[in-house]
């Protein structure tokens, strides 16, 4: 069986092993979003491009929201593993899984019902806000499958195993770039098709995991008999996944909010944001993955009573988080303009990529920001301190929404990077101070200090 225990070996290739299949798989996954934003602007045109745009933020909040919950059971799951402990392993695992499903099947239905009440709340213009609701609506519907997958692939991950996942990523991601050129590309179908291969790739690496646990993994492959929901962990799984999917929310909350005022701005500008938001995504996926990593490290030390060597490896995933930065900020200055165009062309393709441009010259240097907030949030998850990740996400999202409010309509939708420094900034200043505390503490295994 794959797994990896990190309560011994080498720190910084345990941290690399574990991080890069995550780090690819999070691209493949973004790469559903990406190809679908690709197709649609090249094959369909502008409109289609600022719909999966409006799309971005609510799908990001679903996704986000589900694995948040995940992420926390993770965190538990970890943990038990560390420690040695399977019987609880295996019932969280069937807690999460029977109490995920419910939750992810009643999302899907509200959010198909209130698809237009939301739309126009965000100032979506008239012209699009039908095609929309569509591309919407047909992604809700895949939510129980998108939860299916992370619950399962979260609990591979939290043994050790995280190239697992990255396959069936990878396979989903494949079929879904070629499903969408050949049905948008070659055949002429429209932006529904593209929402229908989304879910139908969600579907498969669902089902993927699904069957390579049964078959491959003993320790999580839960017979009909171990199927039932664990009152006490249902309990501990709500306190850590509610505040971590509550965390992982707040950005694309803090992102719907920032493209209502975006929207005010016409539908180039709109096209403008989709597509370096897209760009932002892919480049803060890497330091959002050493940060899961450096979370599982710290919670199987934790589960081992390994104080020390949980500090280590929060400074060895700085290290990492350091080393990624000045790869993006490079890379993305370097090729901005080539980059835009990826995303559009045609009637109307120069203003989108100048602004497009503008805004990701700025945004390459802040690239650092993120890379040392997320490694700070690993830690705090890893030993169970969810609160403070949850109140300095907050503190950086709702900062950076007021000097978005603050800022675009003077600037451009470049000032956003500006506002997002801000966040950043207050973010750390926060962050810092509270690590060094518990540092001094002596982080004890309930995640408080001792």
């Amino acid at each position: 069986m794959p797994t990896m225990d990190m309560t011994r070996g080498s720190i910084l290739r345990k941290l690399v092993s574990y991080s890069i299949p995550l780090v690819l798989g999070n691209l493949f996954q973004l790469a559903y979003n990406a190809v679908d934003s690709m197709i649609a602007g090249r094959f369909i045109g502008t409109d289609a491009l600022a719909a999966t745009g409006m799309a971005g933020p609510i799908m990001n909040i679903l996704i986000l929201g589900i694995s948040g919950i995940c992420m926390g059971a993770g965190v538990l799951m970890s943990s038990f593993f560390g420690a040695g402990d399977t019987d609880k392993l295996r019932n969280e695992l069937s807690t999460l899984l029977v109490a995920g499903t419910v939750f992810s099947t009643a999302i899907a239905v509200l959010g198909i019902i209130f698809a237009y009440p939301l739309l126009r709340a965000m100032n979506v213009p008239s012209a699009i806000i039908d095609i929309t609701a569509l591309y919407i609506r047909v992604v809700f519907i895949g939510a129980p499958f998108a939860y299916f997958y992370n619950a399962l692939s979260q609990a591979l991950k939290s043994v050790g195993d995280s190239k697992t996942p990255l396959k069936f990523l990878m396979f989903s991601s494949i079929l879904n770039c070629v499903s969408d050129l050949l049905l948008i590309g070659y055949l002429g179908f429209g932006i529904m098709c593209s929402a229908v291969t989304t879910v139908a790739a969600e579907m498969v690496s669902a089902f993927l995991c699904f069957a390579y646990i049964h078959a491959r993994v003993p320790l999580l492959s839960l017979r009909p008999r171990d199927i039932r929901v664990d009152g006490s962990l249902l309990k501990t799984t709500l306190s850590y996944g509610s505040v971590t999917a509550l965390q992982q929310a707040c950005q694309p909350v803090g992102k719907l909010l920032i493209q209502s005022a975006v929207n005010t701005l016409g539908v180039a500008t709109i096209a403008a944001y989709n597509a370096v938001t897209r760009i932002d995504d892919f480049a803060f996926v890497p330091e959002q993955q050493i940060s899961h990593g450096v979370t599982t490290f710290v919670a199987q030390n934790r589960g081992a009573g390994n104080t020390g060597r949980m500090i280590a490896g929060f400074r060895r995933g700085l290290l990492l988080e350091t080393m990624y930065f000045a790869i993006i900020c490079a890379a993305v200055f370097i090729f901005r303009e080539r980059i835009m165009t990826l995303f559009i062309s045609g009637e109307g393709a120069a203003d989108v990529i100048a602004e497009g441009e503008l805004y990701l010259s700025v945004m390459a240097f802040l690239y650092i920001f993120p890379a040392y907030t997320n490694c700070i949030q690993g830690f705090f998850r890893g030993v169970g301190n969810m609160s403070v990740t949850l109140v300095s996400t907050f503190i950086q999202a709702s900062m950076r929404v007021l000097f978005t409010f603050i800022l675009v309509p003077h600037m451009g939708i470049h000032a956003i990077a500006y506002a997002c420094a801000i966040g950043w900034v207050l973010m750390l200043l926060f962050e810092v101070p509270y690590y060094f505390h518990c540092k001094r503490k002596h982080i004890d295994t309930e995640g408080r200090a001792a």
